[in-house]
């Protein structure tokens, strides 16, 4: 993930902002239910990883498979490139446990070629083609691009309201302007009145996408390491003892999407927001089990 991204970090102020009245009434008017909580690396088809999280000898076709062993969910940002045959979904479905989720991202031809608009048939193919996940579908996310700014927010409203009732999706907003009074206030009471989540990302070079605003009671986080600094683990614990706030508040659903520069120690960073997990909000998550790398010859 390049959004955001920066070579020194040294300047930058981690420091989560606090959480708005807006995000805390959220969740407090849901009755309390079982909390579900999903972590994972944002991709699957990566060979770094074998001898590490993947057998050695394991095949890039049983990757996903291995994954689903490891973690339980992921960013699935394969279909914001190109929309997945039912052949295919169904290959995805069949090779995760039941638990599993996949968080697909929006099409990159709708959301970005042609900004929500003009593409009824093209929103239609892909909520029915992504439907085909049955129970393991999570959260879409929609990514606005840079350019689509609140000006254009009867597009989004349109582009929503057009979606079958309840279908999941949580909306990515990346032009600052969105970030202004009135016009934050403004989007996240249409969110809420629509039933649709936001998504909220922790990245060096953007802070203002750290916004904390909830308009359902479901996270979305996209939070993006800087390989194992310090911080990526300091910024993990805020985050977890956050999150357990927000659980004790009514949060019923989150999903936590963990980038690692080129992703090689992803896993090694979902790991700590797993255990972290557990050991602080009383979870049972499944801790991914890493075996040391073996690099060829260092036995000699």
């Amino acid at each position: 993930m390049d959004f955001g991204k920066l070579t020194d970090i040294s300047g930058v102020d981690f420091t989560l902002p606090f959480t708005p009245r807006f995000t805390q009434e959220v969740l407090q008017a849901n009755a309390p239910k079982p909390a579900q909580v999903y972590v994972g690396p944002p991709v699957w088809s990566n060979k770094e990883w074998l001898g590490k999280i993947y057998p050695t000898a394991a095949k890039e076709k049983d990757f996903l498979g291995h994954f689903a062993r490891q973690f339980n969910t992921i960013e699935l940002n394969v279909t914001h490139y190109q929309v997945p045959t039912a052949a295919t979904v169904t290959r995805w479905r069949e090779a995760v446990p039941p638990h599993f989720k996949f968080c697909p991202k929006w099409p990159q031809e709708i959301s970005h070629e042609r900004q929500l608009t003009g593409s009824e048939i093209l929103i239609q193919n892909f909520v029915e083609t992504i439907q085909g996940l049955g129970k393991n579908l999570g959260t879409t996310f929609l990514q606005l691009p840079p350019y689509f700014g609140p000006w254009k927010i009867d597009v989004l409203e349109k582009f929503l309201t057009q979606l079958p009732p309840h279908f999941p999706i949580a909306v990515e907003f990346r032009n600052e302007k969105w970030f202004a009074e009135p016009v934050w206030n403004q989007t996240l009471q249409l969110l809420q009145r629509l039933g649709v989540g936001t998504v909220v990302s922790d990245v060096a070079g953007r802070r203002d996408v750290l916004h904390q605003s909830l308009t359902t009671p479901a996270l979305t986080l996209r939070f993006v390491g800087n390989e194992l600094h310090p911080t990526d683990y300091t910024r993990v614990d805020a985050w977890v003892q956050r999150i357990k706030e927000w659980l004790a508040d009514g949060l019923q659903m989150a999903y936590v999407f963990v980038h690692c520069g080129d992703n090689n120690r992803a896993p090694e960073l979902t790991k700590y927001w797993t255990e972290q997990f557990n050991r602080h909000c009383g979870l049972a998550l499944q801790v991914p089990h890493l075996q040391p790398k073996v690099i060829q010859g260092s036995l000699f």
